[in-house]
Formats: structure tokens, C-alpha cells, sequence
């Protein structure tokens, strides 16, 4: 079931597009079962959960932080994280900078900008984002790359609604690429609305119940 599903998204993706497996509340085998059937990147939103998952699972897995995340528990991934995509702040940022350094490494990341209607979404605007890569202090910044933007569009039947959000995410991500060549990834779309994301020029998809089946919140 979850191989099918799998393979039929990935089949329907364009070559340019990521697919992020979205695992959040999955058990081990059902992460085993999509890794079976070829998929190496799942996405998480919950620190303590991903770093039980990378604990157990193969370590060629990619783990993506794809939810809201707080300072305090970047230090339990900075170890082994490959993307984190809700930056939504400096001050993340640069926690994420510090934690990276203890562990000889650098961490790509994704700044989150606010697109939605709702008050719920987290994200920066524009003139935050251009204050953030325009300052010496982010520039001083060694042990994080910022690869592009991430954003969540409103959460609605409103498909047009829902294709404004992301034309203007679109917008800004050619406009802070056209000055930063590392700006790559445009990371847009979910298990509702990726299609619409890819006429609009997302790169990568996070996908869960499309692929994974509902969701069991406890």
C-alpha cells in the first residue's frame, strides 16, 4: 500500500521536484516500507521523534525538520539533520549556527515566509527576509547555508486562494535568487495542494497521508 502510493507520486513528479516523505507519527515499518520501495528522504515535526527514528533506522536516510521549531531542541539534531525548513527567525538561525559549529558541521536550511491568510502559520515577510540576508551578522554565519524558501498556504478549498499564496512565495524566492546564487530549493506544496505548488514553480513537495495513509494523532 504505502510502496504503491509512493511509487504513483513519484511517477506523477516532475525530475526537478524533491519529494519529502512526511513520517510525522509513522511507525518504524511503515518508514521501512517506503525506504524499501527507494525513498531515502522523510520529513518530521517533532525533534524527540526524529531522533528515535534516526537512532534506529539506516543511516543513509535523510531526516528533514519540516515542522515549527523551537531554540531549545536544535541541539538533540544538529547532529545529524540534513534540512531544516522552518527557519522563521534570526535568532533560530543563528542557534542552529551555534549547535552546527560543536558538531563540525554545516546545516542547510530554508527560511519560512508567511503566505497564508490564517494567523496560525509562522513565517517571515519580506522586508524581515531581505533584512536577514542584507546583515553582516548573518553573513558571519559559517556553520549554516540557506538554500531557499519554504512556505504553508492557507489551509482551504479556495484552489485560487491557495495559487496566489504560492505565485507570491514564487515571487520573492526570484528575487532573492537573483542576487544569491545558493538560493536553490523552493519548498511548497503538501499532500492537499503540491500540485498546484508545482505549477507554481516548487522544487520540493512534503508529502504524508497521500503516501503514509491518515494520520493517528493521539
Amino acid at each position: 500500500m504505502i510502496k504503491d502510493n509512493l511509487l504513483e507520486i513519484k511517477n506523477t513528479l516532475p525530475e526537478h521536484v524533491t519529494l519529502v516523505a512526511v513520517s510525522k507519527t509513522k511507525p518504524d515499518e511503515d518508514v521501512m516500507e517506503a525506504y524499501t520501495a527507494g525513498e531515502r528522504i522523510f520529513g518530521e515535526n517533532k525533534v524527540q521523534e526524529m531522533v528515535g527514528k534516526w537512532e534506529r533506522l539506516p543511516k543513509d536516510i535523510k531526516w528533514h525538520m519540516i515542522g515549527h521549531l523551537q531554540r531549545n531542541k536544535v541541539k538533540y539534531m544538529a547532529e545529524f539533520v540534513d534540512l531544516v525548513h522552518g527557519v522563521d527567525s534570526f535568532k533560530l538561525l543563528s542557534e542552529i549556527n551555534k549547535r552546527a559549529q560543536q558538531h563540525n558541521r554545516t546545516i542547510d536550511c530554508l527560511l519560512q515566509i508567511h503566505i497564508a491568510e490564517e494567523d496560525t502559520k509562522f513565517g517571515l515577510d519580506k522586508d524581515e527576509l531581505d533584512l536577514i540576508l542584507k546583515s553582516d551578522e548573518y553573513l558571519n554565519l559559517k556553520n549554516v547555508n540557506v538554500v531557499g524558501l519554504m512556505g504553508m498556504a492557507t489551509f482551504t478549498n479556495n484552489k485560487e486562494q491557495i495559487r496566489r499564496e504560492f505565485q507570491q512565495l514564487k515571487s520573492i524566492f526570484d528575487s532573492i535568487k537573483s542576487v544569491n546564487p545558493r538560493i536553490k530549493i523552493l519548498s511548497m506544496g503538501m499532500s492537499g495542494d503540491y500540485q498546484v505548488a508545482i505549477e507554481e514553480g516548487s522544487t520540493m513537495v512534503r508529502i504524508g497521508s497521500s503516501i503514509f495513509g491518515k494520520r493517528n494523532y493521539k
